[in-house]
């Protein structure tokens, strides 16, 4: 590993600590909740899994229709597969597996994978954000940010904007490679691949939900799309495999802040979600990784290998 590689892992892992220790404190301070019975989560634990089939399935056909090439069932399948390395390994590994192992068996350059790739999460931090802002201004759902807060993200922004155009100064060639999908989002086709984005993360914010009535909470699908918001942009910090930490301590502040139940219920909420949204697509991710696409040993060698132009 780069030093560089090891610098990340240990900001993703300081970032999971710290977040993952403030839910524990949080929950310490809480009576100890308990679990639906099997009977009684049954029905919405299934509608919650279907719901999540539909949302794998559009992010599987986007994915398709940005590499432009290769078999729809290789999109599928890598869909499940980029979820599961992001599930179970370091640095987001599941996104560079998906694209490398997507150039290979779509016959395309690998930049144009990653080219994908990055317009992928260009239409995902869209959706979020448009789903955000239109449940805030209208809905009437809270910011959660104070004026402090938003003025550190507001300098944040503004030394990333200082450092994209560093790198893209002395990276002209490199970027403008990667970015050529983005800009064809600027087109009719862009428009209907936006429109599928933010379709399948209403799906998903419908599966927030439906979780939250087997947890006893009480979210209509507006408080469920929030939720769902809000664990999904702190998902884009660093953080360790899984997003351990962010991710529960979001769930747990978007829960708070929309009003939808107990605090006490929220330990189940945070457990079920993670059954369901982490689970069975890792599950599914290792099995096409092992039996279509050669298994981790491939995968780690196509990764080393000098990437094509």
């Amino acid at each position: 590993m780069s030093l560089g590689g090891g610098r990340l892992a240990a900001l993703q892992a300081a970032v999971s600590v710290a977040a993952l220790a403030g839910v524990i404190w949080w929950f310490s301070n809480q009576d100890m909740p308990s679990l639906p019975s099997f009977g009684a989560a049954a029905g919405p634990l299934a509608a919650s899994l279907a719901l999540y089939v539909v949302a794998t399935l559009l992010r599987g056909e986007r994915w398709h229709r940005l590499l432009g090439a290769g078999r729809r069932s290789d999109a599928y399948a890598l869909t499940t597969v980029g979820y599961m390395g992001n599930n179970a390994l370091p640095a987001r590994a599941g996104d560079v597996m998906k694209a490398i192992l997507g150039a290979r068996e779509a016959d395309i350059a690998r930049s144009d994978a990653f080219g994908a790739l990055v317009a992928e999460r260009l239409l995902d931090a869209v959706a979020l954000a448009s789903i955000f802002v239109v449940l805030v201004l209208a809905g009437g759902l809270p910011l959660g940010l104070g004026t402090g807060t938003l003025a550190l993200i507001g300098v944040g922004l503004a030394l990333v904007a200082v450092v994209v155009l560093v790198v893209t100064h002395r990276l002209r060639g490199i970027l403008a490679a990667l970015l050529v999908p983005s800009r064809r989002l600027l087109s009719r086709r862009g428009a209907l691949l936006l429109a599928t984005s933010v379709a399948l993360w209403m799906v998903e914010g419908s599966i927030y939900a439906e979780v939250g009535r087997i947890a006893s909470l009480h979210l209509s699908l507006s408080d469920g799309l929030y939720v769902m918001a809000i664990a999904n942009l702190a998902a884009m910090v660093p953080a360790a495999p899984g997003y351990v930490g962010t991710f529960d301590a979001a769930v747990v502040l978007a829960v708070r802040l929309a009003g939808a139940g107990s605090a006490k219920a929220a330990l189940p909420y945070v457990v079920l979600l993670r059954f369901v949204l982490f689970i069975p697509i890792t599950l599914v991710g290792l099995a096409f990784l092992l039996l279509r696409y050669g298994g981790i040993a491939t995968a780690r060698a196509a990764m080393r290998r000098t990437p094509a132009a």
